[in-house]
């Protein structure tokens, strides 16, 4: 099994080495894993939860440090998390031109300027009308799945994270449609089982439509420390074998 999506301390909120990482998916049992640490983005982005441009070459280097050592014992593949934010396409595609990355997550963490699965400003729901949510939200995972700079996208009904569920399954439709036709994956996120919502993302009901279209999975457990690596994944598997889902893993930007 492969975890394909973990982070490191250059994102400034996770902690442990890569050394660290890549030891606890060992003693996991893991086949491999890879690191999706946040991508650079403009500086007027949110700054505070991200690596700086100026990083991005150490965090290349952490990883190459941990795939030799680790080499013949576990798989470690170098990969990125990036935000799709209307605007920073061409941003994203220059951090991305840098270095042959083997996945490359697409996620939205914000609608606007409102970070929505930060626990800091999670009052703002009640501001919102959850179909409205869901629609804007759906709409930038659409927008993102047809941008061509992603593998897959992140932990697809993310806002549910504080327990606010989507109220309709068919919001996310256009979006599943839209990963299908461009021949990506998503990304099946054991941290959701860590959050208030108690449940991965996505949903079953969603994994069950991604089914339907030929939608491969991504296992992550979006690792912020070691000891979260593999989080729940015997689980996962298991769930996601009962849906008739496929699991794969990226190298080189392509399915394996």
């Amino acid at each position: 099994m492969f975890d394909s999506h973990m982070h490191t301390p250059l994102c400034k909120h996770a902690s442990g080495t890569p050394m660290e990482y890549a030891q606890a998916a060992l003693d996991a049992g893991l086949t491999g894993i890879t690191f999706t640490d946040h991508m650079p983005m403009p500086e007027w982005y949110d700054a505070p939860w991200r690596m700086h441009l100026s990083e991005l070459d150490r965090y290349i280097e952490w990883v190459q440090e941990a795939q030799q050592a680790f080499e013949g014992r576990l798989d470690i593949r170098l990969g990125l998390e990036g935000d799709y934010h209307p605007g920073t396409e061409r941003y994203v595609e220059k951090v991305l031109d840098r270095h042959p990355w083997d996945y490359v997550i697409g996620s939205i963490h914000y609608l606007g300027a409102w970070g929505f699965d930060n626990p800091e400003f999670i009052a703002e729901y009640d501001n919102r009308d959850l179909t409205g949510l869901y629609q804007q939200y759906y709409q930038l995972a659409t927008q993102a799945a047809k941008s061509g700079l992603f593998d897959s996208i992140g932990h697809l009904d993310l806002p549910k994270k504080f327990g606010h569920l989507q109220p309709d399954p068919s919001l996310a439709f256009e979006a599943l449609d839209a990963v299908a036709a461009a021949g990506m994956a998503l990304d099946y996120n054991t941290a959701g089982y860590r959050k208030p919502v108690k449940e991965a993302y996505p949903s079953n009901s969603l994994v069950l439509e991604a089914v339907k279209r030929g939608i491969p999975f991504v296992l992550g457990s979006d690792a912020h420390k070691p000891e979260e690596v593999g989080h729940r994944f015997a689980e996962a598997v298991q769930d996601l074998e009962k849906m008739g889902a496929k699991v794969v893993s990226f190298r080189g930007r392509q399915q394996v």
